[in-house]
């Protein structure tokens, strides 16, 4: 498969294109842009551009709103955000704007969305958190993926967890956890280029292990750590979908599809004031993360990406041109 150097302007300017051509609002649209060629640029394309062609089909099927604008209350120390069906990210911006002073006025806060999609890359708003000051986690739901342990029928998503630490003068600490053993995504792209997956990844509809991506989507992933990654993938189904009214996995329609109704998922991201819980947490993390650092061939989570970052910045980011050909399709297409 062909490939060629797009810079990161470029990139963001074609994915909005292909946006507004579908009826995004250019808010929304240029939001969701710099979201996806972020996910390019930390070197998880699973979750970058190659997602835009789904979406930009489900909301011209109608199944996304396009239009949507994502309406904000807050109560309490919990910011509300409804999504109304239409992309996550505009809903997610919205929602991590609206914390942070919430968060540093009460010591602890929430951003509970509803009505949503496409969680995207986790690790992207608690680090936008973390650069506020905040400790940060997210979790989202997702259409079934993933049997409960046990089991060979998905009932749960694969639902990513995060967190994102400030420090003292360098970026942020990011963890950022597919409760598979590989992001869903990664099998889609397995498909789309003909490959095969590796042993381990997924099992067929009978249980079995399978390296062929038609018969792991037909089946299950594989929850990293295997029982405890189910249960943790239980526990965000609550977190999310069960919080918010939302569907769970196994209600929820595919992110990679244009038919049904909406997925109407759940996302819950919490915000939390180290300063709200005594002095002293930035050096006490550094005594931790030097201490890690002090131990050849260790390093801290996170940092990979910010690499594969620095580089996209400078060099541009490789994408298919298929992809290209594609978007721009889509960019020029009649209303």
């Amino acid at each position: 498969m062909s490939h060629r150097r797009v810079s990161i302007p470029q990139a963001r300017e074609l994915a909005t294109q292909a946006m507004q051509a579908a009826g995004v609002g250019a808010r929304e649209a240029g939001v969701t842009s710099r979201a996806l060629v972020a996910a390019e640029c930390d070197g998880l394309s699973s979750h970058g551009l190659a997602r835009l062609p789904f979406y930009l089909d489900q909301i011209l099927s109608g199944k996304v709103a396009g239009g949507a604008v994502p309406e904000v209350q807050v109560s309490g120390s919990v910011v509300h955000v409804d999504a109304g069906h239409g992309l996550a990210f505009p809903a997610i911006a919205a929602g991590v704007d609206r914390v942070v002073p919430v968060a540093k006025a009460l010591g602890v806060a929430a951003i509970a969305i509803r009505r949503s999609h496409h969680f995207g890359v986790a690790g992207h708003p608690v680090e936008s958190l973390a650069r506020s000051g905040l400790l940060a986690m997210a979790f989202s739901n997702a259409p079934s993926a993933m049997a409960p342990w046990g089991g060979k029928v998905p009932l749960f998503g694969t639902n990513p967890i995060a967190f994102a630490s400030p420090r003292a003068s360098a970026e942020p600490l990011v963890i950022d956890l597919s409760l598979s053993k590989v992001a869903r995504g990664k099998v889609m792209l397995a498909k789309k280029a003909g490959d095969t997956i590796p042993a381990g990844w997924a099992i067929d509809s009978e249980g079995r292990d399978t390296t062929d991506p038609d018969a792991a989507l037909a089946g299950s992933m594989v929850p990293m750590g295997d029982a405890k990654g189910a249960s943790l993938a239980l526990m965000i189904e609550l977190l999310t979908a069960g919080l918010t009214g939302g569907h769970f996995g196994f209600e929820a329609t595919s992110f990679f599809d244009a038919e049904g109704e909406p997925p109407n998922v759940a996302h819950l991201l919490l915000a939390i004031d180290p300063a709200r819980f005594g002095a002293g947490y930035l050096p006490r993390a550094e005594r931790l993360f030097s201490a890690m650092l002090s131990q050849e061939g260790v390093r801290l989570p996170g940092q990979r990406r910010y690499d594969l970052r620095r580089q996209g910045e400078l060099e541009g980011i490789l994408l298919p041109e298929t992809l290209i050909d594609s978007l721009q399709r889509y960019a020029t297409a009649p209303p």
